[in-house]
């Protein structure tokens, strides 16, 4: 079986194949970061417009790449939600245009889903059960994930996710867009203990997170700073001081999801983890998650915890996981392609409700 994927859900446009036999043959993806960057973040309109734009030869350079022609297609699988509702819209008719025009049926995917399931397209491939922890933009969750399209939310942030704070923390001390893929790489340089930030909801006994606070006490540390170095708003901070906020707001962040995640791992019993989304790709994350233990009991020994992520390329948004989300919703029964015509998307749309969707 052979899926065409598109994913638009933000800034992003991704165009994969996903053959079931031979597995991913093709990944074109543009990012639209250099134009977003002029204004210091996402615009929303704009990033509708470059969708619609890259779409088509995007199309055409996945068909070109995998050497596979429009009529080969099988199914075309797209990101109906979440994300931004204009960019939704300009991949949800694209797909649905292409496959009337192909009499091709088509697959409405869940975002997240993607995220969840796109270290299954690694080397090494975990097995079911497992814990996911979803570190994507706008989101920070904890996953139970028994099988495919059996998820159930555990534990989530109650405010800013992990992504969010990041490029929130890095525009306050005023790195450029995108401020948390840059402050990660000013955290090299830092030292861990020069300043001392807050855990937020570190002993909360449950599986929820916070990083509002975390963000509040950084712009603290930065007013301080300002203040004792006479700096106006306008002056940049010391390299080395803005290298230590950076580090220190990164441990911070990291030793809560690395709490977090033992917590998961000893509440459902699981001993595979897996790490997705664009906060995934953090060095120090990946460092501390892949030498993860557990302990069970204080006098028995800690079991080691193997912990899975998808490859560098794939943890940014990705017509990749779009196009095997799809693929495997159909190969194991979980979802039954539809007819293209009427479509909507979903903006809000929460990964554990795609189980009560199908039921329903």
């Amino acid at each position: 079986m052979l899926v065409l994927g598109i994913e638009s859900s933000c800034d992003e446009t991704g165009v994969a194949l996903y053959d079931s036999e031979k597995g991913l043959i093709a990944n074109q993806l543009h990012t639209q970061m250099a134009m977003h960057a002029e204004y210091g973040g996402v615009v929303p309109e704009l990033a509708s417009r470059d969708h619609i734009r890259r779409l088509v030869p995007l199309t055409h350079a996945a068909l070109r790449e995998a050497k596979v022609s429009y009529q080969q297609i099988d199914a075309i699988a797209y990101t109906q939600g979440p994300g931004l509702g204009g960019a939704l819209l300009a991949g949800a008719a694209y797909t649905n245009a292409l496959a009337f025009a192909l009499n091709k049926p088509v697959l409405p995917v869940h975002h997240l889903e993607g995220h969840l399931l796109s270290p299954l397209l690694a080397k090494e491939q975990p097995e079911f059960p497992f814990v996911a922890l979803l570190v994507s933009g706008g989101h920070t969750q904890f996953m139970a994930v028994r099988d495919f399209g059996d998820y159930e939310l555990i534990g989530e942030s109650v405010d800013d996710a992990a992504g969010e704070a990041f490029d929130k923390t890095g525009k306050l001390i005023g790195l450029p867009y995108p401020a948390g893929a840059i402050l990660s790489q000013y955290a090299k340089l830092g030292h861990p203990d020069a300043f001392q930030f807050p855990r937020p909801m570190l002993h909360s006994h449950d599986l929820q997170m916070s990083f509002s606070g975390l963000k509040t006490a950084v712009l603290t540390a930065v007013e301080k700073t300002r203040a004792t170095h006479h700096l106006s708003p306008q002056d940049t901070l010391p390299e080395n001081i803005r290298n230590d906020i950076c580090r220190c707001f990164q441990d911070a962040v990291v030793d809560v999801l690395v709490a977090k995640a033992k917590a998961a791992l000893l509440q459902t019993g699981f001993r595979r983890l897996v790490v997705a989304g664009g906060v995934g790709a953090n060095w120090k994350l990946r460092e501390e998650l892949s030498s993860l233990t557990v302990q069970t009991a204080p006098k028995r020994q800690p079991e080691n915890i193997k912990t899975y992520f998808p490859p560098l390329d794939l943890c940014t948004d990705n017509g990749a996981m779009i196009a095997f989300a799809g693929a495997m919703r159909l190969v194991h029964g979980v979802q039954d392609a539809e007819k293209s015509g009427s479509f909507d998307v979903k903006p809000r749309w929460r990964l554990n409700e795609i189980v009560r969707d199908k039921m329903n």
